[in-house]
């Protein structure tokens, strides 16, 4: 036994003195250094009496530092349980209890209202700021930067990623070693990453894009990253002449386009755009291709099972579809009440089965066997289909899909009329409680900067392409649609915030 995660993301570039990570303030950092803060950490960790298995909570702000904490848990067999910054003392009070974390690393910023809830569940706490000081920064120093690796299984548990929770109480998805490096290792070669990337990093590290794709692959291919604290469009189009690849959300590429800077200049050298973690709207796909001669590479994962999909490097990429599944992994569409797999062409739940998928719900063993089913396939809650070219397409979440007078209406139809219509930006279609229907359909709208959208000319360009049943009996124009970190539209909010449209 060793310990593969490791050895594959890490041990490797002990003594290497190529740079890993180029920081903000024009400091770097070479693999070799970045691994003996690791090891100085790991350390830390091991005095502070911590054991192989226990959970390690860590809510900061992104730093080199923060990243070595996770480096620290994989080496000394800890359980890395990374939290989203914006979470509040409450909601973080649920994770720390659920997960048993022995340690809550937090913003130092943050640490007198979250003192009560470390002490509440028992669990150390120490700060880690994004200036990278910080009492486990203090508890690091002086320690010896080897540590002896823990002896650690493929299939042992590595990391606890909590979903978003919008319905229900949160699940903690259990993430083995093998799921991270299976992934790891597919990507680098499906995506033809090397040792001569650069990767322009600017998504956050307690989620799987920024942590588990763009790190891990980076590290698996020998490559190093430019490690921007958060998107800033200035700092973006500053540092792009450095890069070689950019992974991000498509918040990241609709900003860039409305910047003039923003251009084939300075995107000649580049080889691979990405986006991910939510819907790329066909618009901008074009927009990006007439505007720097790239194609963005769209890809479909999440948090259980990290990328299930993607568009191919080499081939068409095509807008609207987030590709084929990726080697060793299987995806089918089935029939959300029976299970039964459905032909090509029928939209369906999206079930995926591979050495991605993880293993299941933390203390969730009810839920665990709800979505994961005995022969290894996951029930994702994603709807899709695929098309006569084996292309997935994402319709929604199995819980958006609209149920208007009997019938099924997915948003994603609707959606992608909206979106085509003269003066719409982006639009978001929701099911609200109706009288007579049950629900009906409403379309939320993001005009275009200066535009302001005559609704009924819009609703009659629309009727033509769509069943009376599916046409939104009410449109409504509003400044931004309510989006997560991840840039994933929060449609809970939405209806919540218009739940009595139809009742007035």
């Amino acid at each position: 036994m060793s310990n593969p995660l490791y050895e594959t993301l890490f041990g490797k570039y002990a003594g290497h003195s190529t740079t890993f990570l180029y920081l903000p303030d024009g400091k770097t950092i070479s693999h070799d250094s970045f691994i003996r803060m690791a090891g100085r950490s790991a350390n830390a960790l091991r005095e502070m009496g911590l054991a192989v298995g226990d959970r390690v909570a860590v809510q900061v702000d992104k730093c080199a530092e923060a990243l070595a904490v996770y480096a620290a848990c994989v080496q000394s067999g800890l359980v890395y349980l990374p939290l989203n910054a914006a979470y509040t003392p409450a909601e973080v009070s649920y994770f720390i209890e659920d997960s048993g974390a022995k340690l809550f690393i937090c913003q130092g910023s943050k640490e007198d209202e979250l003192v009560a809830v470390a002490e509440k569940s028992g669990a150390l706490l120490e700060t880690l700021n994004a200036d990278g000081t910080g009492s486990f920064t203090e508890l690091t120093r002086n320690k010896d930067d080897t540590f002896k690796t823990a002896e650690r299984d493929g299939e042992d548990l590595v990391a606890l990623l909590y979903t978003s929770g919008t319905t229900g109480r949160s699940k903690g998805a259990m993430l083995s070693q093998n799921n991270l490096l299976s992934n790891a290792e597919t990507l680098v070669e499906l995506w033809q990453f090397t040792e001569r990337d650069v990767l322009l990093h600017a998504l956050p590290i307690f989620h799987t894009h920024g942590l588990f794709v763009a790190t891990n692959v980076t590290l698996a291919a020998g490559g190093s990253m430019i490690f921007i604290p958060k998107f800033d469009l200035d700092s973006i189009i500053e540092n792009l002449p450095n890069a070689t690849t950019m992974m991000g959300v498509p918040t990241f590429y609709t900003r860039l386009l409305n910047d003039s800077r923003f251009n084939k200049d300075l995107t000649q050298h580049m080889r691979l755009f990405v986006s991910g973690s939510a819907p790329l709207l066909a618009e901008t796909h074009v927009q990006f291709e007439a505007r720097t001669g790239h194609r963005i590479l769209e890809r479909y994962g999440m948090t259980e099972t990290n990328m299930n999909t993607s568009n191919p490097y080499d081939g068409e990429r095509r807008a609207g579809t987030v590709g084929f599944p990726l080697p060793g992994i299987e995806i089918k569409i089935t029939d959300s009440k029976t299970g039964e797999a459905l032909a090509d062409g029928e939209i369906g739940e999206i079930e995926v089965r591979g050495p991605n998928v993880f293993s299941g719900y933390w203390q969730m063993p009810e839920k665990t066997a709800e979505e994961l089913r005995k022969d290894g396939f996951f029930i994702t809650g994603d709807l899709g289909t695929i098309d006569s070219d084996g292309y997935l397409h994402i319709s929604g979440r199995n819980k958006d899909v609209i149920i208007s007078g009997g019938y099924n209406i997915y948003p994603k139809e609707i959606e992608m009329l909206l979106d085509e219509q003269p003066g719409i930006m982006e639009s978001a279609v929701i099911g609200l409680a109706h009288p007579d229907l049950g629900e009906a359909v409403a379309g939320i709208l993001v005009a275009e900067k200066g535009e302001t959208p005559d609704l009924d000319e819009l609703a009659k360009a629309i009727s033509a392409s769509l069943a009376k049943y599916k046409q939104p009996r009410k449109l409504l124009v509003i400044p931004e649609l309510p989006r997560n970190t991840m840039a994933k539209v929060q449609k809970n909010i939405l209806r919540q915030e218009y739940k009595d449209v139809f009742k007035q």
